[in-house]
C-alpha cells in the first residue's frame, strides 16, 4: 500500500471534446431518488445509469437533441435537449399505473423466470468460449495501451489554496471527465506498443512489447508497479473479475442471476447487426458488483458493447469510482473482436460526491487482427526482453504509427508541463515528501545515496533497551546492476553497536545471474520461520517491538557472513547456492540458553555455535510478475503461489564450524481466489534434519509474542514453545471480503470484513538432540503425541485501517505459562 499512497499524492489526466453534455438528477414524484434509472441519447446506443443516488453524467462527441430515461415500474419519459450543455437536470419519474400493486415498483428486483433477459444470458454462457480469439487455432493482432493519471475535482478554492501557490500554470488547461463531470488535470501518461502472439492447440500466447514511453515519474518505480498492478488483464466472459485484489461478480456471470437484476430494454441495429439491449444491476448493497447495460447480438450471441460501473455501496476502500466499457468490432458475420477497453478508477480518501481524489485511466486499442498462422512451439518459448533499451528510445516516427488511439491536444502536453514542473523547487518538495513516505528513504541525488530505511530507525526489546538505527545505500536508478547498502545500530542498555552491510551485482541480465554478500552482527529474534533465506539486511518485527505478551527475553547475538550465487535459467524459476558462516549465542543469558554439551571444551559445556553452511535452494513462483530488469526488482502482483525447496549442508571443522547435519526444507504457500466468497491463503511446509544439532540450529515452530497479526506464525505459541529436527505445518486463513457481514443490516453499512483462521504444527525431536543442547531456563518438546493447532476469527477494515484478530488456542494448554486466548491487530492500507 506505499506503492498506493505514491501513486495518490503524486500522479495527477486528458481531455475529450465532446458535443453534448448533461448531468442531473433522477427522482420519483415524492422527492426520492430512483438508482440504476436508465438514460440513453435517442436514437442511439449511448446511454449511463444513475447512482445509488439517482445521480448521473453523460457526454458524447456526437449532437443529439433528446434523452430517454425509463426504470421499472416508472413511466418512460422522453426530454428534449435546449442545449449541448444541460446541467442540473432534474427529471421526475411517474408510476407506471399497470405495476402501481407490484413490489418491483418500489424495489426493482425482477422475477428469473420468464425473464427474457436471462434467457437471453444463458445463450451468452453457451456461446462464450466460441467467440473471440478463441474461434482460431492460432491468432495474433496489435495492441496499444495508454495509462494516466489525472488530479480530479479541481475548483476555484483549490487552486488559489496556499498548497499550489506558485503553481497556479498547472491549472491552464483543465477538462471534465465524459464519464463523472469532474474537472481534471492531467499529471502522468504511459504509453506502450506491442504484438501479441497466440496459439489455441498449444494453449500458448506471448506478447513482444516493441515501445515503452512515460511521462511524469517514469523513474518511481514502486508508482510503475502499482499501475502494472492495477491494470492487469481481464475478460468480462469471466464469472469473476479481479480488481485491486478483490473478485468482482460479472454480470457475464453464471452466477450473475444470483445477485443482479437483469432488464430486456431496447434493440437496435448496431454496425449492421440487430443487438439487444440489456440492463443489469445489484440484488443487494454492500457486495462486489457493477450496474451497467450491453449490447448483445441476436445470432451469435457475443457482446457488441458493455459498459460496468461499481456501486458505491461496495466494499472497497480508497475508491470512490471504477467505470469500464468495451467495443468489439464485427468481423464478419460470427466473429467479434475486442476493440477498445476503457478503464476509469477515482482514487478518493472518501465516496462523497465533492471529494477531490485521483482519475486513473486505462485505454487499450487492438486492431490488425490476422488468423491461423501456425508458428512453432519454440517461437512462444523464445520471448523477447522488455527492457531491451531501444524499448524505451523509440523516435517520435515510431509512435506516430503505433498509435492505434492518437493522442489529443492536452495528453500531448503533459511531457511539456512535467518537464516544467520539475524545475519548480515547491513542486519537487512536494515529490520528495511522499517519495520518502512511499519508500522510506530520503534520496541525496547529488551523490547517489539514499538515506534509510527511516522506519526501522527507533527500536526496544529487552536486550538493548531502546535501539537507534541509521542507514543507507547506493542509488542511480531503478534498474542499477548492482547496489551497496549498510546500516549501524546502537543499543542504550547493552551499550553496544551493531551493523549490517551487503553487496550484490547482476553479472548476466538474460539469466539474472547475481553474485551477493555481506555480514551482519546484531541482535535478532530467532525462530519466526522455518524455510527463511540468508538474508544479512533482514530483520524481523518481533525484535524490535516495543509492546511484547510476556519477555521478549528469547534473544540471540548472531554474526552473519555469506556469499551467494542465483539465476534465473527459466522465468519465475531460481536457483540459489551459498556458504554462509555464523555464530550464535545468547543476548541475555540469564533468561535465555543457548548452551550445549562440547566435550572439547574444559567445562563441558559451549555456550557458542560457530556454523559453516552450504545451502541450494530452489524457488519456482509461477505466474509472478516483476518489473525492473536491475539487480532489484518490484512485484507486480500477489496472487501467485511461491514453492521453495532447500538444502542446506552443516561443515564441521572448516573455520571451526561445530557441527556436521544436513537439513531438507520444503513450503508450498497458494493464494485462492474462491470466487464472490474471497481469498484464501494457505502454506505448507515440512522439514527434517539428520544430524545431532543443538537448539541454535534446530526448527523452532514460529510463535509470536507481538501485537501483531502475523501470517504464518502462531500467535499463542511463545519464542521457542515449541523446537523440533522433524516437522510439518499447515496455515489456512480466509478473507470473506464483507461477504457475510453485507447481509446483516446493522453492520452494512461498516464495510467490515470478516477473516477466519486454521493453523496446525506436528513436530519430533530426538533423544540424541534433546541430551545435545543444555539450557537450564527454557524446557525442549516437540508437539509429537498430538497436532498443536489454533484457530481465529477476525474483523478487518475498521475504519478502513485496522485489522482485530481474536486467537484461540486449541490444546497444548497444560505448558508452562500457555495462552490460550490471545488478541491481536495489524494497520494496513488496503482497497
Amino acid at each position: 500500500m506505499k506503492r498506493f499512497f505514491s501513486v495518490f499524492f503524486l500522479i495527477f489526466t486528458v481531455c475529450v471534446s465532446a458535443q453534448t453534455k448533461i448531468e442531473g438528477i433522477v427522482s420519483d414524484d415524492t422527492g426520492m431518488p430512483i438508482a440504476f434509472a436508465n438514460i440513453i441519447f435517442v436514437n442511439s446506443s449511448e446511454g449511463t445509469i444513475t447512482n445509488d443516488n439517482g445521480r448521473f453524467y453523460m457526454e458524447s462527441d456526437e449532437t443529439y437533441d433528446a434523452i430517454k430515461v425509463s426504470f421499472i415500474g416508472y413511466e418512460t419519459k422522453e426530454i428534449p435537449l435546449g442545449q449541448k450543455v444541460n446541467y442540473n437536470m432534474e427529471i421526475v419519474l411517474t408510476e407506471s399505473a399497470e405495476q402501481l400493486q407490484e413490489v418491483v415498483v418500489y424495489t426493482g428486483k425482477q422475477s428469473k423466470k420468464n425473464n427474457p433477459a436471462i434467457d437471453i444470458l444463458r445463450k451468452i454462457w453457451a456461446k462464450k468460449r466460441e467467440n473471440g480469439v478463441r474461434k482460431f487455432k492460432q491468432y495474433q493482432y496489435d495492441k496499444y495501451e495508454k495509462i494516466e493519471f489525472d488530479l480530479n475535482t479541481i475548483d476555484s478554492a483549490l487552486i488559489k489554496s496556499k498548497l499550489f501557490k506558485g503553481l497556479e500554470f498547472m491549472f491552464e488547461d483543465l477538462d471534465t471527465s465524459r464519464i463523472t463531470g469532474k474537472t481534471y488535470l492531467p499529471m502522468f501518461l504511459s504509453e506502450s506498443f506491442s504484438k501479441v502472439y497466440g496459439d489455441n492447440v498449444l494453449d500458448r500466447e506471448k506478447e513482444d512489447v516493441l515501445g515503452n514511453k512515460n511521462s511524469g515519474f517514469s523513474g518511481n518505480q514502486a508508482i510503475t508497479a502499482f499501475v502494472e498492478d492495477l491494470y492487469s488483464d481481464y475478460d468480462i466472459y469471466n464469472n469473476y473479475l479481479k480488481f485491486f485484489d478483490k473478485s468482482f461478480t460479472s454480470p457475464l456471470s453464471k452466477t450473475g442471476i444470483d445477485v443482479y437484476n437483469y432488464v430486456l430494454s431496447d434493440s437496435t441495429y448496431i454496425d449492421d447487426k440487430w443487438c439487444y439491449n440489456i440492463i443489469y444491476y445489484p440484488r443487494r448493497k454492500n457486495e462486489l458488483t457493477f450496474k451497467g447495460d450491453f449490447w448483445v447480438n441476436d445470432t451469435t450471441f457475443a457482446i457488441k458493447k458493455i459498459n460496468l460501473q461499481v456501486t458505491k455501496s461496495a466494499n472497497i476502500n480508497w475508491v470512490k469510482e471504477i467505470y469500464i466499457e468495451q467495443d468489439f468490432e464485427v468481423v464478419n458475420d460470427s466473429v467479434f473482436l475486442l476493440k477498445r477497453d476503457y478503464m476509469l478508477s477515482d482514487f478518493s480518501f472518501s465516496k462523497k460526491e465533492e471529494s477531490r481524489g485521483v482519475y486513473g485511466k486505462r485505454t487499450t486499442v487492438f486492431d490488425n487482427y490476422n488468423f491461423n498462422n501456425p508458428r512453432s512451439e519454440d517461437f512462444y518459448k523464445a520471448v523477447s526482453d522488455p527492457y531491451d533499451p531501444r524499448v524505451f528510445s523509440q523516435d517520435s516516427i515510431f509512435w506516430e504509427n503505433a498509435r492505434l488511439e492518437r493522442l489529443n491536444e492536452n495528453e500531448s502536453g503533459i511531457f511539456k508541463l512535467l518537464d516544467t514542473l520539475k524545475t519548480v523547487p515547491k513542486f519537487r518538495t512536494y515529490y520528495d515528501i511522499v517519495s520518502i513516505l512511499g519508500s522510506g528513504y530520503v534520496e541525496i541525488d547529488k551523490w547517489n545515496i539514499d538515506i534509510g530505511d527511516i522506519y526501522s530507525t527507533f527500536g526496544y526489546n529487552d536486550a538493548e533497551g531502546v535501539r537507534l538505527r541509521g542507514g543507507a545505500r547506493t542509488y542511480f536508478g531503478q534498474n542499477d546492476l548492482w547496489r551497496l547498502e549498510g546500516y549501524m545500530a546502537y543499543g542504550f542498555n547493552d551499550k553496544k553497536f551493531k551493523h549490517g552491510f551487503s553487496g550484490k551485482f547482476l553479472l548476466d541480465r538474460k539469466n539474472r545471474l547475481i553474485i551477493s554478500g555481506g555480514n551482519r552482527r546484531d541482535i535478532e529474534q530467532l525462530g519466526l520461520s522455518l524455510t527463511s533465506t540468508n538474508d544479512v539486511m533482514g530483520r524481523s518485527i518481533a525484535s524490535s517491538s516495543l509492546v511484547t505478551v510476556g519477555s521478549n527475553d528469547r534473544l540471540t547475538n548472531i554474526n552473519l557472513s555469506t556469499l551467494n550465487v542465483e539465476m534465473e535459467p527459466v522465468k519465475n524459476f531460481r536457483i540459489d547456492v551459498g556458504g554462509s558462516f555464523r555464530t550464535l549465542s545468547s543476548a541475555l543469558p540469564d533468561a535465555f540458553s543457548l548452551d550445549y554439551v562440547d566435550p572439547n571444551s574444559p567445562s563441558g559445556i559451549s555456550s557458542e555455535i560457530k556454523q559453516f553452511d552450504l545451502t541450494t535452494t530452489l524457488i519456482y513462483t509461477p505466474g509472478k510478475r516483476t518489473i525492473g530488469y536491475g539487480v532489484e526488482r518490484s512485484n507486480i502482483n500477489d496472487d501467485y503461489s511461491t514453492l521453495v525447496l532447500k538444502y542446506t549442508k552443516g561443515v564441521d571443522g572448516f573455520l571451526e564450524s561445530d557441527f556436521d547435519y544436513e537439513k531438507i526444507q520444503f513450503s508450498y504457500q497458494q493464494p485462492w481466489q474462491i470466487g464472490g466468497f474471497g481469498r484464501l491463503t494457505s502454506t505448507v511446509e515440512l522439514g527434517k534434519t539428520f544430524g545431532a544439532v543443538p537448539l541454535g540450529l534446530l526448527s523452532v515452530i514460529p510463535g509470536n509474542q507481538t501485537l501483531f497479526s502475523l501470517y504464518n506464525v502462531f500467535p499463542n505459541l511463545d519464542f521457542y514453545e515449541f523446537v523440533t529436527d522433524t516437522y510439518a505445518t499447515v496455515h489456512l486463513e480466509h478473507n470473506f471480503n464483507g461477504r457475510l457481514f453485507s447481509r446483516i443490516p446493522l453492520l452494512r453499512k461498516l464495510n467490515l470484513r470478516e477473516i477466519v483462521g486454521v493453523r496446525g504444527a506436528w513436530g519430533q525431536l530426538s533423544e540424541e538432540n534433546i541430551a545435545l543442547s543444555a539450557p537450564t531456563n527454557i524446557p525442549l518438546m516437540a508437539p509429537e503425541d498430538q497436532v498443536y493447532w489454533e484457530y481465529s476469527l477476525g474483523v478487518g477494515n475498521i475504519f478502513k485501517i485496522l485489522r482485530i484478530d481474536f486467537n484461540f488456542r486449541g490444546n497444548y494448554l497444560e505448558n508452562p505459562d500457555a495462552r490460550a486466548f490471545g488478541i491481536t491487530g495489524t494497520f494496513g492500507f488496503n482497497f
